[in-house]
């Protein structure tokens, strides 16, 4: 693909979160997409958004659990980005027709007090470089159909990664702690939809520790020129699958003494 094809793809994405409509496989279009490809269409979507006014506030980390890595036949996770629209605080809600098909995760928010950077990055530098940790929901969307409609084929990690990870918000928690003070192994969440439990699931779901995850991120934007940044929020990855959220769902999600987070799509 050339960098051409990368602005139309991105714009093309653009149009579908404006409208609502979404596109169809990119990689049935582009059959050849590589992806470093979709990381470079990933890259024109954010700079769109940034030339448009929107801020870079973090990082979030998919794919991380072996579940999901063996379902897209893929061995590594994959990244996308954040910026300062898609944050709300816990208790808030989500406007109707703010998003296409939103669904959420439970996951570890990572929020850093010094930069992080280098392909030699190890636990103790993540440990080091991070201010506290938090719970989090991750707001999914897909501004991409997830199943071809003349073929059948579902979408691919490339064309995942080249709609931002999939990433659409996040609702952070308020509790803060620090990231050495206890086991995020074994923090866990209960996620409950209209007070149904939907899904529950703990920290070790993601490459067996979250500050790994961190490790593999700071590693990866290394080879791209690229550093996580003091202040930044990193979304360590999923450790349940993801809960759809039609309009009028209640989302709380219970991490025991970590914290709890609740959002609401109207």
């Amino acid at each position: 693909m050339t960098p051409q094809d990368h602005a139309k793809a991105a714009k093309a994405l653009i149009r579908a979160e404006e409208t609502g409509q979404q596109i169809g496989l990119l990689t049935r279009q582009f059959p050849e997409m590589t992806m470093d490809d979709a990381y470079g269409i990933q890259g024109a979507l954010i700079q769109s958004k940034l030339t448009a006014g929107r801020r870079v506030i973090g990082w979030k980390i998919g794919l991380t659990s072996r579940a999901m890595q063996s379902a897209l036949g893929i061995d590594i996770p994959d990244s996308g980005v954040l910026l300062d629209d898609m944050l709300f605080e816990t208790g808030a809600a989500v406007p109707e027709g703010r998003y296409i098909q939103p669904r959420i995760e439970a996951e570890i928010a990572f929020v850093m007090k010094a930069p992080l950077s280098g392909k030699n990055i190890n636990r103790a530098d993540v440990i080091a470089a991070t201010d506290h940790v938090a719970p989090v929901l991750e707001i999914l969307d897909t501004r991409i159909m997830r199943v071809d409609p003349e073929t059948g084929r579902p979408r691919t990690v490339l064309d995942t990664i080249s709609d931002n990870a999939a990433n659409a918000g996040l609702v952070l928690g308020s509790e803060r702690h620090a990231v050495d003070a206890q086991d995020l192994r074994w923090v866990g969440a209960i996620i409950s939809r209209d007070g149904v439990v939907e899904e529950t699931g703990l920290g070790a779901g993601v490459l067996n520790d979250p500050v790994e995850s961190v490790v593999w991120l700071a590693r990866r934007m290394a080879g791209y020129g690229q550093r996580i940044e003091p202040g930044q929020i990193i979304l360590s990855g999923s450790f349940i699958r993801p809960v759809e959220c039609p309009s009028g769902a209640r989302i709380h999600a219970d991490f025991g003494p970590f914290g709890t987070v609740d959002i609401t799509f109207e």
